[in-house]
């Protein structure tokens, strides 16, 4: 179960703080009678963001799809190539025997070589994020380059309009 808390309040007690939060009418019977009965809750607590639309996110799959299907390759291939020419990436230096263990965690690893920083040899690499873990912008940004390389291969889209509306559902249009 899901839920978002429209406030927060701290209570001091004898045995710690507590911590209470406001959330709109929902079913917690089956989390009230869990704890009653003596098992934890596992709670993440952190500040909420807009998620992109589940939508969007279809979206841009089917034209990686269409994308795919014009390049004779699968979609998967696809959205690695999106990532890299859309995508969000940060730059890491690594022991050179770690390279293999470090491209196995992340979506897509450019290596871009050699580098020497305090007289000890690494390798700096550039590693590009998954899209599930984009923001709204992010998202919006990825998505507007797919649709541009589908316009590239004379691929069908929504219309610019079509398109706002979607980015609107999740605030991607800024």
């Amino acid at each position: 179960m899901r839920i978002i808390a429209t406030n927060i309040k701290i209570q001091f007690t004898e045995s710690g703080h507590e911590i209470v939060l406001s959330v709109p009418k929902c079913e917690i019977a089956d989390l009230k009678d869990a704890v009653k009965a003596g098992k934890k809750l596992d709670v993440d607590i952190k500040v909420y963001r807009n998620r992109r639309s589940t939508d969007a996110n279809a979206y841009m799959w089917v034209l990686l799809s269409k994308i795919a299907d014009v390049l004779h390759t699968d979609k998967d291939e696809v959205y690695l190539q999106m990532l890299e020419r859309y995508g969000m990436f940060t730059h890491i230096v690594v022991k050179p025997s770690v390279v293999d263990r470090v491209k196995a965690e992340w979506r897509t690893v450019r290596e871009l070589g050699e580098v020497t920083i305090n007289g000890q040899t690494g390798i700096q690499l550039q590693c590009y994020f998954g899209s599930s873990t984009y923001n709204t912008k992010e998202m919006s940004v990825l998505v507007d380059g797919v649709v541009s390389e589908c316009k590239e291969l004379e691929i069908e889209t929504m219309t610019p309009d079509e398109l706002s509306v979607l980015k609107n559902q999740w605030g991607g249009s800024k």
